[in-house]
Formats: C-alpha cells, structure tokens, sequence
C-alpha cells in the first residue's frame, strides 16, 4: 500500500495493510519520547481506532502517513504531559530539549550497540571471525577469502553462515533496534 495514500480511500483491507506497514515503525517513532513500550502501543493503537472512526471527517488532502506521525506525536506529549504528576522526583518535562536528549540518547543506544555488535564478533571462533572479517569489514568476495586463507570457497561459505547464525543468537534483544534504523534511514 502506498502510504501516501489519502484517508478517504480506504477500504478495510487497506486499513489493516496500512496498519501492518506503520505499526512497528510509528511504535520506534513513540518509543523516542517514551519509553514504556506498551503505553507507546497503546497510543498507536488509538491512533489508529482513531483514524478509522473519523475517517469519513478527517481532512482528506492530508497523506495517511503524515496524519500517523503527527498524531503519535501529539498523543506522546500528551501522554509525557499526563503522567508527569506520577514523576515527581524527574526533571521537570518544560525543563528537557526533547531534541537534544533523544540525539544523546540515541548516541548513548549507537555506542551500545556498536558495543555488543562487536563483544559479540569477539566471541566468534578465531577462524569463523577471520573468515567474517575479511568479508564483511574488507568487503573480499568468498573466493577471495578463500584464496587468502587457503581454504574453499564451501569453507567460507559455512564459516560466514556460522558467524551469522551466532551473531544472530547473540544480538537478538537488538535486531528489533536495527530494523528500526535501517527501515528509519532507507524512508
């Protein structure tokens, strides 16, 4: 589904296809202002119950996309807002540069990661990692890797799938956040 696809347009099922494309991404989108994952799902959804209860009355010249985001947005402010009174310990909510706090926390999450992505080649079995690393990190093509350490190309080809499936084990809790980056730096 085109996701500038106009409100009036839409049909159930194009509903639920527009809910499957933005759902985990306008999830990512909240969880920068918050960071209680069901209270940001919660909000998604509503946001969507919402879209579709007043579908027929929404401003129509607006793109389905940009109304998710805006109002994500909004309902997490709101939500900061309302449950500021539970946090009374915290900084105060005018007090913080959401932009400049969410770059940091960014940053703080990219060292993290860039961290344990590393702990976790580290943890690699000395030749699967070398394998590994000449491919990934000194882009040589599996023959290539396999002449330079003199070994077969099949060698190659299953040390790397080893690598991959051990790196997978090891950073499943982060390939959520990936996705999220990649699908955030290719839109």
């Amino acid at each position: 589904m085109n996701s500038n696809t106009h409100i009036n347009n839409f049909t159930e099922k194009k509903f639920e296809e527009l809910f499957k494309l933005h759902f985990v991404p306008l999830c990512a989108y909240g969880r920068k202002y918050i960071y209680d994952i069901d209270a940001v799902k919660e909000i998604v959804h509503d946001v969507y119950i919402n879209l579709w209860d007043k579908r027929k009355s929404i401003d129509t010249d607006k793109p389905v996309k940009s109304y998710l985001y805006t109002s994500v947005h909004n309902r997490c402010l709101n939500y900061i807002r309302d449950n500021k009174k539970f946090d009374r310990g915290n900084v105060e909510i005018e007090n913080i540069n959401l932009d400049s706090n969410w770059e940091n926390s960014d940053k703080l999450v990219e060292a993290e990661l860039e961290n344990n992505i590393k702990m976790a080649i580290d943890s690699l079995p000395p030749k699967c990692r070398e394998v590994f690393m000449l491919n990934r990190f000194e882009n040589l093509k599996y023959a290539e890797v396999a002449k330079k350490l003199n070994i077969s190309v099949k060698t190659v080809e299953a040390q790397i799938s080893k690598a991959l499936k051990i790196l997978k084990e090891k950073l499943a809790d982060y390939l959520t956040v990936l996705m999220i980056i990649l699908y955030e730096f290719f839109n």
